[in-house]
């Protein structure tokens, strides 16, 4: 079975681990709350700090919550948050999702927020998702989609950020677009029963401007993006902080508002 052939574009800088650990159930998987029962077992692919898979323990009290992620070092801080929660449902692993050491029919849920625009074979990591989960369970993804990205005022030097970005992603085996392709891999991988449904971010207040835009400023520069872009020959580091200037521009802007478009698709087994 095919294994992980991608490379990670975005790391776990401190820029980086800023988003994540913003994550909550409620403003990224708002789709899939619902149909939780407190008696479920949830398999949370891709957990990075462990914020969200901390949420979803939450709403299965009488259930479990196995988070799974490719990088120890993460894997080890969505354990400690568990811990500081008092969740005693919660486990967590090392796992390649292209290739899930767990049997057949596991799992009642399997979730993947943001995790298969960074794989190498989409499909293949559903394919897997629906082998580990219960005939009638569900698997939920969802995706942003960096193509449909967008934010007033105009900007020039954001508009080469985002060429930028996707070049690198690309590069990487990564496919930055995934919200709007998670409906076709889906069918892909033999699921006929698919809801597929949007929801988006949006970054507005001063607040919210001051805080998006700071810590995309500070991954051009600063995370493994960033080293990514200049080792790939996408970007000199002269281009790379002139796009974070934009990015601090922008969030100065009174005005300024960014849109972050999701796909997302709840898939019955």
């Amino acid at each position: 079975m095919p294994e992980e052939t991608a490379v990670y574009t975005h790391g776990h800088h401190e820029s980086v681990l800023r988003s994540h650990t913003w994550r909550t159930a409620a403003n990224s998987a708002a789709y899939l709350v619902g149909e939780l029962k407190p008696h479920m077992r949830i398999l949370d692919i891709g957990c990075g700090p462990g914020t969200i898979t901390a949420d979803l323990a939450a709403l299965v009290p009488q259930g479990t919550v196995t988070g799974v992620d490719r990088a120890p070092a993460i894997v080890e801080k969505a354990r400690a948050l568990a811990a500081e929660r008092g969740l005693a449902n919660t486990d967590f692993a090392v796992a390649d999702v292209h290739a899930l050491d767990y049997p057949d029919d596991t799992f009642c849920v399997v979730h993947a927020h943001q995790v298969l625009q960074h794989v190498g074979d989409p499909v293949q990591a559903l394919r897997e998702m629906r082998r580990v989960t219960k005939p009638g369970g569900i698997v939920a993804v969802r995706e942003s989609d960096y193509g449909a990205f967008t934010w007033y005022p105009e900007s020039p030097v954001m508009d080469d950020w985002l060429d930028l970005y996707h070049r690198v992603a690309r590069a990487n085996g990564a496919e930055p677009d995934a919200g709007r392709r998670l409906f076709s891999w889906a069918r892909q991988a033999g699921f006929t029963d698919i809801r597929s449904t949007a929801t988006n971010w949006v970054f507005a207040t001063d607040e919210e401007r001051s805080w998006w835009s700071g810590l995309w400023a500070d991954r051009t520069t600063e995370s493994v993006y960033a080293q990514q872009a200049v080792d790939g020959g996408h970007a000199t580091r002269e281009q790379l902080s002139a796009v974070a200037d934009a990015w601090r521009e922008w969030g100065a802007q009174e005005d300024g508002w960014f849109l972050v478009p999701h796909g997302e698709v709840l898939c019955r087994v």
